[in-house]
């Protein structure tokens, strides 16, 4: 997809309520591409092993990710556009007036229910992803443990190492003046980022971590 999504109907939008509805149209658009998306990351994985074309397959689920980057794009645009758009058309006899008191508090607090739904909404993108990520984890999980039975070790797939390097990047600093629940939520926020946090499993006692040897000695092997 190059075209911007519903490209008409944003470039007429005036109010909130028309860019309410092309919100509605893109959720759509978005919901139905991430769908997409997980099942050619499934024919993806069929295809690395062998049962499908894995140069068609990446290359479709490339251009399922331009979508979504480009659908998330637009719909960022129209909500900052929809923050300071009227509720409604005003009439053409309409003059400029005083705004009245409290229309600056009462337009920050639809600003903040908006931006509040866009978490809601990406909490939701995010645990779909992840249960994405946990069923595709669960199946390579299992194909190194049949590569273990047949003693191709060297077929076996890292999953840390790779949600790791999934995970590195810049990240966005947060700003100096933050409410203590903002500054809990973005440290559990950062847990799925993190090396150590809440998505690395455990490794078992004596394992190597990230190529370290640790010290530990089993007590069967202490002389």
């Amino acid at each position: 997809m190059t075209q911007i999504p519903h490209a008409e109907q944003l470039g007429r939008a005036r109010t909130a309520a028309d860019f309410a509805a092309i919100r509605a149209l893109l959720d759509t658009d978005l919901n139905d591409a991430i769908a997409r998306k997980g099942e050619l990351e499934t024919e993806k994985f069929h295809a690395i092993f062998g049962a499908g074309n894995l140069t068609a397959a990446r290359a479709a689920l490339d251009d399922c990710n331009a979508e979504i980057a480009l659908i998330e794009k637009t719909i960022e645009n129209a909500d900052e556009r929809r923050v300071g758009a009227p509720l409604d058309e005003p009439p053409a006899e309409a003059v400029a007036a005083t705004p009245a008191p409290g229309d600056e508090v009462r337009t920050k607090a639809e600003a903040l229910g908006e931006r509040w739904r866009t978490v809601h909404w990406l909490i939701e993108q995010l645990r779909q992803e992840l249960f994405a990520a946990d069923a595709l984890s669960r199946a390579v999980t299992a194909a190194n443990g049949l590569f273990d039975a047949d003693g191709a070790v060297g077929l076996k797939v890292n999953l840390t190492t790779i949600r790791r390097t999934a995970m590195a990047g810049p990240r966005a600093a947060a700003p100096s003046r933050l409410s203590r629940p903002a500054i809990q939520a973005d440290r559990l926020l950062l847990s799925f980022l993190s090396p150590g946090g809440v998505l690395d499993r455990r490794p078992a006692i004596g394992a190597p971590v990230d190529g370290i040897k640790s010290k530990f000695i089993p007590a069967g092997e202490r002389g």
